[in-house]
């Protein structure tokens, strides 16, 4: 029987710049990875649930291109292909759908008269407000009780792990 610790040597093995690492490193890193696979799950279903608030059938996909376009409060197609890793025709389709139910508007680019700017509509604003409302206060409530140290660790530690995730 082969053991975690048994499969990251061969692992490193195969690979050079995986470093061979102790049975209880591997062992949390594996616990971690759990934590975010579950944490992953909830956040999807929190999306499909917003989604669906914000419209009937709205894929998690639409969902993330809407929230992306109010969080940047304008944004270039060509921005929203970079920043979600979309592709080009799989962006078209769902900007349209997204307009179609009157969620955002196009209006030319000023820097770039061959560009358009995707923004949300005020009724889209308010119905994106309505469709995360059920959440809201959701993580205020759940850390409630947690110290404040704890909270600012956790925000640094996950800074840390996203900055050296970027960098790989």
């Amino acid at each position: 029987m082969t053991t975690a610790i048994d499969n990251a040597s061969s692992a490193a093995a195969d690979n050079s710049s995986i470093p061979v690492l102790e049975e209880e490193r591997v062992t949390a890193i594996t616990a971690l990875e759990s934590e975010f696979g579950e944490l992953i799950t909830h956040f999807r279903r929190v999306v499909m649930d917003n989604a669906n608030r914000l419209s009937p059938g709205m894929l998690p996909g639409a969902y993330k291109t809407f929230t992306t376009i109010v969080r940047y409060e304008s944004s270039t197609a060509s921005t929203l292909t970079d920043v979600l890793q979309m592709d080009k025709g799989q962006l078209s389709r769902t900007v349209r759908e997204l307009e179609e139910l009157g969620l955002i508007q196009r209006t030319p680019d000023p820097a770039d008269r061959r560009s358009m700017l995707l923004s949300a509509t005020e009724d889209g604003l308010t119905r994106l407000a309505v469709a995360r409302r059920p959440q809201e206060g959701a993580m205020l409530r759940r850390l409630a009780d947690w110290e404040l140290d704890d909270i600012s660790t956790l925000t640094a530690l996950l800074h840390r792990l996203i900055t050296v995730t970027r960098e790989a």
